[in-house]
C-alpha cells in the first residue's frame, strides 16, 4: 500500500512538473514574440536613426496578427497564441511610433505626407502615427464585420486563418529585401534577428507539440527559413566590408 501511495506522489510530481513547464511555455510564447524588438528598439533610440529597420515588419505583423484574432473566432486555438497576438500589436505600435518620432526630428523638408493624401507612393512611409492608427481602423472593421457574417462558413475561417498564417510568414521578407536592396545590414540590430531566429524554433516545437492547425507549423518552418537568410546576408555584408578594406 505504501508503494502505491509512493508510486503516486511520484506521478503527481511529474504532472506537476508538466503543467508548471507548460505554463512557461504559455508565458513564453506569450511575450516571446515580442521581445526581439527591444534590442532595435535600443539601438533607434540611441543613434536616432531608423534606416536600418523596415518599418514594413510591423505593416506585415499588424495584418497577421489582426487576422489571426479574427481567425480565432471562427475556429477557436489555444488562448496563449490570441494573448500573443494582443502583446504583438502593441509592440509594433510602439515600434512605429518612436520611428515616426525619430523621423520627424531628423527630417529637413517640411513636406509632409499623410494616408488622406491617397498617393499609393507614400504607402506606409507616412509621417504621423495617426495615420497609421487610421490605417488599421480602417482594415480592421471590413475585416472584423465580413467575419461576423461568414463565421459558419468553414471554407472562409479556414481561408483567413491560411491568410493569417501567410502573413505571418512574411515577417523577415521586408527585412530581407531592404537589406538586400541597400547591400548592407548596417543599422539593423543582429540580436534582433538572433531573438527572431530563437522565438521561431521554440514557436514553432510549440506548434508541433500542441498540435496547432497546420497553418500555425508551416508558418513556423517559413519564418525559420527567411530568419536564416537574413543571418547569412549579416555574414555575406560583413565580409564584403572587411574585402573592401583589405
Amino acid at each position: 500500500m505504501d508503494s502505491r501511495l509512493g508510486l503516486g506522489d511520484e506521478e503527481g510530481d511529474v504532472w506537476t512538473l508538466w503543467a508548471s513547464l507548460g505554463w512557461l511555455a504559455s508565458c513564453v510564447m506569450v511575450v516571446g514574440g515580442a521581445l526581439p524588438y527591444a534590442p532595435q528598439y535600443q539601438q533607434i533610440l540611441r543613434t536616432k536613426n531608423t534606416d536600418g529597420f523596415s518599418t514594413r515588419v510591423c505593416l506585415v505583423l499588424l495584418v497577421a496578427n489582426i487576422l489571426r484574432i479574427l481567425f480565432w473566432f471562427g475556429k477557436q486555438f489555444e488562448v496563449t497564441l490570441v494573448l500573443q497576438s494582443v502583446v504583438m500589436i502593441l509592440t509594433m505600435l510602439v515600434m512605429l511610433n518612436l520611428c515616426c518620432s525619430v523621423q520627424n526630428t531628423n527630417r529637413i523638408s517640411t513636406r509632409q505626407h499623410h494616408i488622406t493624401d491617397l498617393d499609393p507612393r507614400f504607402f506606409w512611409s507616412w509621417d504621423g502615427f495617426e495615420d497609421y492608427l487610421i490605417f488599421l481602423l480602417a482594415f480592421t472593421l471590413p475585416c472584423a464585420f465580413t467575419t461576423l457574417l461568414l463565421l459558419d462558413s468553414s471554407l472562409f475561417v479556414e481561408t483567413l486563418g491560411s491568410l493569417a498564417v501567410l502573413a505571418e510568414a512574411m515577417l523577415g521578407l521586408p527585412q530581407l529585401l531592404q537589406n538586400q536592396r541597400n547591400h548592407s545590414t548596417t543599422g539593423m540590430s543582429v540580436n534582433m534577428v538572433l531573438l527572431w531566429m530563437a522565438g521561431d524554433s521554440f514557436k514553432t516545437a510549440y506548434f508541433t507539440l500542441k498540435e496547432s492547425p497546420l497553418q500555425f507549423l508551416l508558418c513556423g518552418l517559413a519564418q525559420v527559413l527567411v530568419d536564416m537568410a537574413i543571418l547569412y546576408q549579416v555574414c555575406l555584408y560583413s565580409q564584403d566590408s572587411w574585402d573592401k578594406l583589405a
